[in-house]
């Protein structure tokens, strides 16, 4: 947690008060000073554990120098002094740790802000990959469309074209097949009986159309009749 520097040396100030007030019976002034040099000691290393000397390096180095002071200061039987100056570098080594915790934590949570918004944005880039991949498969999608549209209307057009051509062979095979038969014949046949003087005769005519041929003509006399006429005319057509 962090203390702000006055917080600090009001501490210090009271713990100073306290140990230079206390009765002499609780412990001697070498004793405490012995322990409030180890005390500062253990918080200047743990200053220093916490990266103190990094983050606030000014508090760090005023630590170490009122360490070696009440040292100092016990070594040459200043006992009072060195339970100031210890108490000193103890509140130094609280500030110290203090502004390497509050810078940490600042670090810390600069760094997750940053770690969101980079987040955030990825997610809009994943989003807008995702939009795109889904505008990418619905125009595929209607591109496969049209193409099967037009592979059927291809397919009737080629259908279409194969009846034509078809039909056309038809026709010509039909025309072809007419054009090799031959006309057909048309055969007139006229038969005329005629009685005069009680004789008959009987006179019959062939007349073939095609193909053209000499016309015949055949007579037959029968006996005596009443005079009288009869003509019969026969059409035949006989396919060749």
């Amino acid at each position: 947690m962090f203390r702000s520097p006055t917080i600090v040396s009001l501490l210090a100030s009271s713990a100073l008060a306290l140990a230079v007030a206390s009765p002499a019976a609780a412990a001697s002034k070498s004793d405490r000073a012995r322990e409030a040099i180890a005390a500062a000691e253990a918080k200047l290393h743990a200053a220093e554990t916490v990266g103190a000397g990094v983050e606030a390096p000014r508090d760090t180095a005023q630590a170490r120098a009122a360490l070696a002071g009440a040292k100092e200061d016990l070594a040459s039987g200043r006992k009072d002094a060195a339970i100031g100056e210890a108490i000193h570098a103890q509140a130094l080594a609280d500030t110290a740790i203090g502004q390497a915790q509050q810078r940490k934590n600042d670090a810390l949570a600069t760094a997750n802000e940053a770690e969101r918004a980079t987040a955030a944005q990825a997610q809009g880039q994943v989003a807008a990959a995702q939009d795109q991949a889904d505008a990418a498969r619905q125009q595929a999608a209607e591109a496969s469309a049209r193409a099967d549209s037009a592979q059927q209307a291809a397919a009737a057009s080629a259908a279409e074209a194969a009846n034509a051509r078809t039909d056309a062979a038809i026709a010509r095979e039909a025309a072809t097949t007419a054009a090799a038969q031959p006309a057909p014949q048309v055969q007139t046949t006229i038969t005329t009986q005629r009685s005069v003087n009680g004789q008959r005769t009987t006179r019959t005519t062939t007349a073939p159309k095609a193909p053209v041929t000499p016309s015949r003509t055949t007579t037959t006399r029968t006996a005596p009749a009443t005079s009288s006429e009869q003509v019969t005319a026969t059409t035949t057509v006989t396919p060749q």
